[in-house]
């Protein structure tokens, strides 16, 4: 993966998850005084901007990282890797077509069905992507430590 395939997964994954936490909160958490206001937060329809402008770029990281991390690795024919990764790509899909619909549905038994799903799976993907990041950064931890002797595991000879 590029530096930049990365980054841009990370900052748009952050973006999305904070805005929508945000915006959950000031909708369903807060109570507004006003019985004729639509918004409970004057920021709530800025986190739910955000979130949708957020959201394309997230999934437009998501295919870069399935062509240039997890494609090449199934082509490989590596099987092994963290679950974690596994799971956040299982559940972005989920994500993002509850997302869509809670957009589009107008029943409320469909659209309250869409926004557990949603929430659901964002929480989900949310979790398993910050595992899979701690998880990558302690192996590479790890190989730091076994390759500062100057041994080299990979070609079982000393590094320059």
């Amino acid at each position: 993966m590029r530096p930049w395939e990365t980054w841009l997964t990370h900052i748009s994954t952050i973006l999305v998850a904070v805005s929508g936490i945000a915006y959950l909160w000031m909708k369903y958490a807060l109570v507004n005084d006003d019985p004729f206001s639509v918004v409970n937060h004057p920021w709530q329809p800025a986190m739910l901007s955000l979130h949708v402008a957020a959201a394309p770029v997230l999934v437009f990281a998501a295919g870069l990282i399935t062509n240039s991390h997890i494609r090449k690795k199934l082509e490989v024919g590596k099987r092994e890797g963290r679950r974690s990764g596994l799971l956040s790509i299982i559940t972005l899909p989920l994500m993002i077509a509850s997302g869509y619909a809670l957009q589009i549905i107008t029943s409320r038994l469909l659209s309250d069905i869409s926004l557990a799903t949603h929430i659901i799976s964002s929480s989900v993907f949310v979790i398993a992507y910050a595992a899979h990041q701690i998880a990558g950064l302690r192996s590479k931890a790890v190989a730091r430590a076994t390759n500062a002797g100057g041994f080299r595991r990979d070609s079982g000879r000393f590094a320059a």
